[in-house]
């Protein structure tokens, strides 16, 4: 039966900053629809927030709205639709943003390529079957990339979401299900350092940061490097050797065989490629602007034997590396938890998101009762 939810809805892409004044989103009572056969119910435990998130919200990412914001969470499944096997009651899931059909030809390159019929339907606003859930006051309200996980409830696909065991808290969970599947599937997935390799990571935000920690449990030697000053002291708490301003790194002539660009800026996919060292892979796996354009020399890529490789979502595929994200944590080699800057309320969503547009937060989480 539809039951009643709260949820931030964006009204409108493209609102002026400061959010907490503008106020683009609004938390809002909403219906939510029953799952389908291949869908199920999650109550939502965390979500974080993330610049994808923003994005949609400035105007970078136009989705249709109005829209229930959130693709980064965790919950608790409540109820599963008549096909859904595979999920029970109870258990804990990740919710991760790109459902994967299983069956399309992006699918079959193993996570190197998008889900076709998943990106459809995330750019139209809908669930992988085409459907939506979501009403306020009996007015269709779009799914933000399969999930809406801004919510106390929601309704996802059952190819959107992975089990996790109980002992994976709901923060740390949340957190696999987009940064870490992002930063860390950029270094795991595609530049794939071995131990003692050089890696440089240009854009220390929740992605970065989570291709930092990834690289530092693989053994590689770290080099953290963001325009924002203070983000350099906590990659070198997270296990960077060294962390530079761009202007620093070009001064001090550094250089790295393997460089993941994970700020989504025409400048830092720039500083990236300049930080590649001759035979490099520079793996960019930020999402800039779709009018964002950079300079990049041909003759240098021909001339030092380079090769820039695009990566989305981490050229993840979320069933098969969200357990390997999960034991690494449970080992203690991947300290998720320290990519959590802050735990905040629902109603502080409009804050929050001038919080991480002014880069000040890494991952704020929203927690539910």
């Amino acid at each position: 039966m539809t039951q009643r939810i709260r949820g931030a809805v964006l009204e409108a892409c493209g609102g002026e900053r400061p959010y907490a004044l503008s106020r683009p989103i609004t938390v809002s009572d909403l219906e939510l629809a029953p799952p389908g056969p291949d869908e199920l119910l999650v109550r939502v435990e965390a979500a974080g927030i993330c610049h994808s998130d923003l994005s949609v919200v400035d105007g970078h990412r136009v989705r249709p709205t109005p829209m229930l914001l959130g693709h980064e969470a965790a919950g608790r499944v409540v109820e599963v639709g008549t096909a859904v096997t595979e999920v029970s009651v109870g258990q804990r899931v990740v919710m991760a943003f790109l459902p994967r059909c299983g069956e399309c030809a992006g699918c079959a390159t193993d996570g190197r390529m998008p889900c076709t019929p998943g990106s459809a339907a995330n750019n139209a606003g809908v669930l992988l079957a085409g459907d939506r859930r979501l009403t306020r006051d009996g007015e269709p309200v779009h799914h933000h990339l399969g999930v809406s996980g801004f919510a106390t409830y929601a309704v996802v696909d059952r190819r959107s979401v992975t089990p996790v065991a109980d002992d994976v808290p709901p923060d740390v969970a949340a957190v696999l299900g987009c940064a870490v599947l992002t930063g860390g599937g950029a270094v795991l997935n595609v530049a794939r350092p071995g131990p003692g390799d050089r890696v440089a990571v240009v854009g220390l935000g929740g992605v970065g940061m989570a291709a930092v920690l990834t690289a530092v449990s693989l053994g590689a030697d770290v080099i953290g490097v963001d325009a924002v000053p203070g983000k350099l002291a906590t990659a070198r708490e997270l296990g960077a050797a060294e962390a530079y301003t761009p202007e620093e790194a070009a001064a001090a002539g550094v250089r790295a065989a393997l460089v993941v660009e994970a700020a989504g800026h025409p400048r830092a996919f720039e500083t990236a490629v300049a930080l590649t060292a001759a035979g490099g892979t520079t793996v960019t796996v930020g999402l800039p602007g779709p009018d964002a354009r950079s300079s990049v020399s041909p003759l240098l890529l021909t001339a030092e034997a380079r090769t820039i490789v695009g990566s989305y979502l981490g050229s993840a595929v979320p069933q098969r590396d969200i357990p390997v994200y999960a034991q690494l944590w449970r080992e203690g080699r991947l300290p998720v938890e320290r990519l959590i800057s802050s735990h905040i309320g629902l109603e502080e969503i409009n804050a929050a998101m001038d919080r991480l547009a002014e880069g000040i937060e890494l991952r704020q989480i929203i927690t539910f009762g």
